[in-house]
């Protein structure tokens, strides 16, 4: 749209003007060891590890990596679980992973489990992504023994991202009321930073792009003037993560959910 000819209508918006790399397979040392320092900048997948890394690494039988992507958690888990990634047949030409031996979620939505066969379901920034999440927990619901645990992190204070297909913003309301409708009980919602770590992670988001611009592939390149802004982004950065530490607050950057597939209610 023409500079002075109104606002852009962003119903029809199709791609990001600025996007961090998509994460990669923990196949290296060198992948490992970038994971850890993105996990120290990037504040949404540092605030992501520390919730999932105590639990997972506790996690017996068939784990379901649902929306799996690179599959980053992968190695949280302790040996002789049994790991399932799946992901939309789609993953390639709307996120940008194509991982091998994923099961591919069709376009009917129907995961490709076995009634009962996950002891517990993973799914990580995934259900901001789902059109019908209603749908989408009825399927954690089946693929989930009775008694099975459900955890989905989403986003909440976040940017909107992999532009068009990025739907939803939850609340610990609405993450109750749509888990309970689905069958699940025992939900526990814990928030992801508070009022300081959103503040930090917003200035970051205004920032990263100055420091880091992309060209029109999305190849980054470092501005050489970026490099006196530094010191600030590595103020920034250690003031949120010491903030991750303390109590949630009413605006964080987004939560971690809990559930516990009930032992009776419908299969469908």
């Amino acid at each position: 749209m023409r500079r002075g000819a109104g606002p852009e209508n962003l119903a029809f918006r199709e791609g990001e003007r600025w996007r961090p790399p998509i994460f990669v397979p923990l196949d290296s040392r060198r992948a490992r060891l970038m994971a850890v320092v993105r996990r120290f900048f990037d504040l949404q997948a540092g605030s992501l590890w520390l919730h999932l890394a105590p639990v997972l690494s506790r996690a017996t039988g068939t784990v379901a990596d649902v929306g799996c992507g690179a599959q980053p958690y992968r190695g949280l888990l302790p040996p002789g679980t049994h790991y399932v990634g799946l992901d939309s047949e789609q993953a390639l030409e709307h996120f940008g992973y194509e991982v091998a031996d994923v099961r591919a979620i069709g376009a009917d939505g129907r995961w490709p489990l076995e009634d009962g066969e996950a002891d517990l379901v993973l799914a990580t920034e995934t259900l901001e992504h789902v059109p019908e999440p209603p749908a989408f927990l009825e399927q954690a619901f089946r693929a989930l023994r009775p008694g099975g645990r459900l955890i989905i992190t989403t986003p909440f204070a976040a940017r909107w991202h992999y532009i068009p297909f990025d739907y939803w913003r939850f609340t610990p309301s609405s993450l109750r009321l749509l888990l309970e409708g689905a069958g699940f009980e025992d939900v526990v919602v814990h928030g992801r930073g508070n009022e300081r770590t959103v503040a930090c992670y917003k200035v970051l988001a205004l920032l990263l792009p100055r420091v880091l611009p992309q060209d029109a592939d999305g190849t980054p390149h470092l501005r050489p003037a970026g490099l006196l802004l530094a010191p600030l982004i590595l103020s920034l950065t250690v003031v949120a993560n010491f903030s991750l530490r303390a109590p949630a607050g009413d605006d964080c950057l987004g939560y971690t959910t809990f559930a516990t597939r009930s032992r009776s209610g419908p299969v469908s």
